[in-house]
């Protein structure tokens, strides 16, 4: 796994970065936003960013904004202080799949990135359909992509992975727990606004009006479901 640490504090930038490779990954280093933008541009092989939101100049947030812009299937981590939940909000806002709190030991973050770097790189060897089809999309699972027509839909890791799994149940009511537990995990120690979040982006991008979604329904105190055309069922 290659991982971006943009941090600006060098004593914890190093450690992160020695505890990280003693994990095995390859580490490249940025202490401001412009440098990581430029990282992500000279090293296009990089699976994950880990990104601190306090910085001078441009902040993590805008870094985020910018990295999901450059390479959508991304694994982006951000860091945020304790308390400031409004961070939390933001960075997933903005395209980050997950978050975690200072202080954190370097253990939850080799946890979290092998959990992500698992969801966004499956090692799955059974076989699988290539295309999951509810028109107006189509999901092509081999290359990750949605699709409305010939128009690609550009999502984040997360936000593909729940369309996958609405469209893989659909008009079958799924509980945000199992959500929330099958694509962040069991030990997620997070809340579930991070599905509600998500799932708001993605309406933003498929439904005219996400205000009035047709596809992505809410299940008053349960969860969501994929809502298709009765003439479409078993395509």
């Amino acid at each position: 796994m290659n991982v971006l640490i943009l941090e600006d504090e060098k004593p914890i930038r190093d450690f992160v970065r020695i505890n990280l490779k003693r994990a095995g990954f390859e580490v490249i280093e940025a202490a401001t936003g412009e440098t990581a933008i430029e990282a992500i541009k000279l090293h296009p092989e990089i699976d994950m960013a880990v990104l601190d939101v306090m910085l001078p100049g441009m902040d993590g947030f805008e870094v985020c904004a910018c990295l999901r812009k450059l390479n959508p299937r991304i694994g982006i981590i951000m860091l945020t202080a304790r308390g400031q939940e409004v961070d939390k909000i933001t960075g997933l806002d903005l395209g980050a799949d997950d978050y975690i709190v200072k202080p954190f030991s370097p253990g939850e973050l080799v946890a979290r990135l092998n959990s992500l770097y698992r969801r966004l790189y499956p090692a799955d060897n059974l076989p699988e359909e290539p295309v999951l089809v509810s028109p107006p999309f189509r999901v092509l699972l081999d290359q990750r992509k949605l699709m409305r027509g010939e128009q690609t839909i550009l999502l984040t890791p997360k936000e593909f992975d729940i369309i996958k799994l609405l469209m893989e149940n659909p008009n079958k009511a799924i509980h945000r727990d199992e959500i929330l537990n099958t694509l962040w995990g069991r030990f997620f120690t997070g809340d579930m606004k991070i599905v509600d979040v998500n799932i708001r982006r993605i309406r933003q991008k498929i439904e005219k009006d996400d205000a009035k979604p047709e596809y992505i329904e809410t299940v008053w105190g349960y969860g969501y479901l994929w809502r298709t055309d009765p003439c479409d069922e078993g395509n």
